[in-house]
């Protein structure tokens, strides 16, 4: 037993951690193959993997959950989100590619702007889509075992994305996976992915009709729902009876992101209580909304419709939604 320990600490721990995730690999071969990848797909990819530590670094830097209920601002966020350089992209982008957006829109019901803020929000346009390796990524986040049955899912289905004929050199992305100018996962790119341009192919890399073509077509799914806003900025009476309308609703996804919303109201009843918008359009009395202050009593607040939950659905974050919905505002106005 002391030699074993011996010789065990004179081995390099990297070179322990590569050892071991070529093992798991084996397993992870095999599933894929049970799982209806190609033997040409398998003998191409898995002969190439090696451990990246940098991702599984990167991965155990995410925050925790530390227990505190203390929430940050929303005009810092906004600020560097919804700035005047992503501003001008959009509308350059929005004008440019307006015959293919229309189209979606035709589609799915999704409004061009969303999409086109959707894109900026992601990439910058483009701008920047991730230069990890994505198979090598996702296979060393299955090894490390703190969510691999999500990231072995992920790992085998960018491997069928390969099947589909994309090549391997263009499957690179953020070290968790997204990829392409939505940033889809291997599984949304298989779900949801459609080809906008007619050339047989879902290229969500450079094909800038393929990508407004898979938002939309991801938003539909989701459940937009056409001819509402996502929300509408609002300002608030002091006397509003804010413990009366907090919601009793717990929701099983992304509980700390839905308590900040209120109980539901129509529009007509929070017109009534006093609250009023600050500009734009005023949706029709009987669509529903629920109310946030991101920024706390006296700052500009939020009435949200269903359609900010189809944003949620894209990426649980209040200030990532409110910042798509205020960039596809701008970009559109």
């Amino acid at each position: 037993m002391a030699t074993t320990l011996a010789l065990s600490a004179a081995v390099p721990a990297a070179a322990q951690d590569e050892a071991g995730f070529q093992t798991y690999l084996q397993t992870l071969r095999q599933q894929a193959l049970a799982e209806g990848v190609t033997r040409r797909t398998v003998d191409a990819v898995f002969p190439t993997l090696t451990l990246s530590d940098r991702t599984i670094q990167l991965d155990r830097a995410q925050p925790g959950n530390p227990g505190s209920t203390a929430t940050p601002p929303f005009a810092p966020y906004k600020a560097s989100h919804v700035d005047a350089a992503r501003i001008g992209r959009g509308r350059t982008t929005y004008q440019a590619q307006r015959a293919r957006l229309a189209r979606v829109e035709r589609e799915t019901g999704v409004p061009e702007s969303i999409m086109v803020a959707i894109w900026g929000h992601e990439t910058n346009y483009g701008a920047y889509t991730g230069n990890f390796d994505l198979l090598r990524s996702l296979a060393s986040l299955a090894y490390e075992g703190r969510r691999r049955s999500l990231f072995a899912g992920e790992f085998i289905a960018g491997l069928k994305i390969l099947d589909r004929g994309i090549p391997r050199e263009q499957l690179k992305g953020s070290w968790a996976g997204a990829t392409g100018n939505p940033q889809f996962l291997p599984s949304v790119y298989l779900r949801l992915a459609r080809d906008g341009d007619g050339d047989g192919r879902a290229d969500i890399w450079t094909s800038p009709a393929d990508t407004l073509a898979s938002i939309g077509n991801y938003f539909a799914n989701a459940g937009w729902r056409p001819g509402q806003p996502w929300g509408v900025a609002v300002s608030v009476p002091p006397s509003l009876d804010r413990a009366g309308l907090t919601s009793r609703m717990m929701s099983p996804r992304c509980p700390r992101v839905f308590e900040r919303h209120s109980r539901w109201r129509t529009m007509a009843e929070w017109r009534a209580l006093g609250v009023v918008p600050q500009g734009g359009r005023w949706p029709g009395d009987g669509v529903q909304a629920t109310l946030i202050e991101p920024d706390g009593p006296g700052a500009t607040a939020y009435l949200l419709t269903g359609n900010y939950r189809v944003i949620l659905d894209y990426n649980c974050s209040n200030f990532y939604a409110l910042s798509v919905g205020l960039l596809a505002d701008a970009v559109e106005g």
